[in-house]
């Protein structure tokens, strides 16, 4: 249903290596940087439809209360190591990865947010 999703950067290289971090550790990687632009799209493709930029308007960008960016990957391991990647290259933790409900197996994911505030979740679903 998505087409694509732009995500507003203040500093679009700072939110970069964020994101390098982030969506490499779960198959993704960055297909272009021009003009403050950054793509992302998955490896060993040519497409990209997530882009780090900043606002059209000129403003600072920030984050939307309520809004939340869900990326899907393909298991445990890489929720963990997307996690883990976003924390050390500026992201600030909002939910270590573990099941939701706890009591559950069915989902399991992580919550961050990214240099300028976004919120970012990577989930799995078993």
């Amino acid at each position: 249903m998505l087409g694509y999703v732009t995500i507003g950067a203040n500093d679009s290289e700072k939110s970069g290596k964020f994101y390098d971090a982030l969506f490499g550790a779960f198959g993704n990687e960055r297909k272009f940087s021009d003009g403050g632009w950054i793509g992302y799209g998955p490896k060993g493709s040519d497409s990209h439809s997530v882009y780090v930029c900043p606002p059209f308007n000129k403003e600072p960008a920030t984050f939307g209360n309520g809004m939340m960016i869900a990326l899907q990957a393909k298991s445990k391991a890489e929720v963990e190591a997307a996690y883990k990647a976003g924390l050390a290259n500026g992201g600030r933790d909002e939910g270590a990865p573990g099941f939701r409900p706890a009591d559950q197996q069915t989902w399991y994911g992580s919550y961050l947010r990214d240099p300028v505030g976004n919120k970012i979740c990577v989930y799995y679903k078993p």
